[in-house]
């Protein structure tokens, strides 16, 4: 039995690097798809340079996608293709989706009882405690903590729920493995033998890892949610006169320890509504390996008690 873990990349060489120290130990295979666009649908350069993880260079597969997926929803005027507003958040959802399917390209070698985890790169599963042998359920959930901005500034607001897994013959493709429900549901569902997203057979992880999100600088952090899956409600809320969301107020965020995305509001509602404050915490929250590693690291850690 191997263990392939499977993510997305864009230009994230720091969070890759702790990703492949923390899980190395753990993992068989590292499976990582790069597109030459953006979920924002923009053109890019491939970033991904596999010399500059030498030390995991016999396990890393990478698998880089040079066009969009068929079903973008483009208009057409005046022999221009253009997006709709009301097309993006579907666009960038396909695009996402697509790259995170073709992964698959990559697990051509991976048997029918070997566990294929998924999960953005910025969300690192724990693996230490979990005995993949003795599991008997069919979905594996990992239940995380959240940072924002520094390894160790904690949100406490939410558990996450990134990292998911299951045997490869089990597996229906790596975006159906995101869409699941974290949610075990009771026996009497029995709407759940109908469903795609939500199951009896799942284990939810305790402890299961660490969600080290915008672990970036202020511009970096700009241009991501510029092109990420949901950039148009990103640039609705950018170009607001309510807060418009320039540079000078992502550094500001950043110094306050805040952040202004609201993850409770409901998916028809207005997510970037309030200000949520971060909480500094010690270094017993974090992954062995960054324990070891805080000098190497160190300004991305926030010791201002």
């Amino acid at each position: 039995m191997k263990i392939f873990d499977c993510t997305t990349y864009y230009n994230e060489d720091l969070i890759l690097e702790v990703r492949f120290n923390i899980l190395n130990k753990y993992v068989d295979k590292f499976l990582i798809t790069e597109a030459k666009y953006s979920h924002s649908g923009e053109k890019k350069k491939l970033n991904f340079n596999i010399n500059k993880f030498s030390e995991f260079k016999k396990k890393i597969t990478y698998v880089a996608i040079e066009n969009e997926p068929k079903n973008i929803i483009y208009q057409k005027k005046n022999n221009t293709f253009f997006e709709n507003v009301s097309d993006m958040r579907t666009n960038g959802v396909r695009r996402i989706n697509y790259q995170r399917d073709r992964l698959m390209d990559g697990l051509s070698e991976a048997n029918d009882d070997d566990y294929i985890l998924y999960s953005d790169n910025d969300e690192i599963p724990n693996l230490e405690n979990f005995n993949f042998k003795t599991n008997s359920s069919k979905i594996l959930i990992f239940k995380q903590k959240q940072f924002y901005y520094k390894f160790n500034l904690f949100f406490d607001r939410i558990s996450w729920f990134g990292t998911k897994g299951c045997k490869k013959k089990n597996l229906l493709s790596l975006s159906w493995l995101r869409d699941i429900k974290p949610k075990k549901y009771p026996n009497y569902r029995l709407d759940t033998i109908f469903s795609n997203i939500r199951y009896m057979n799942v284990k939810i992880i305790e402890d299961g890892g660490w969600h080290f999100s915008q672990l970036k600088t202020p511009k970096d952090i700009q241009i991501k949610n510029l092109n990420s899956e949901g950039h148009e409600e990103y640039k609705r809320q950018q170009y607001s006169q309510q807060a418009g969301k320039n540079l000078d107020y992502i550094t500001d965020l950043v110094k306050r320890k805040k952040i202004d995305y609201n993850h409770k509001a409901k998916a028809e509602e207005y997510k970037y509504s309030k200000e949520f404050s971060l909480k500094t915490v010690s270094m017993n929250y974090m992954p062995a390996f960054l324990q070891k590693n805080s000098n190497k690291y160190f300004e991305w850690f926030d010791f201002d008690k």
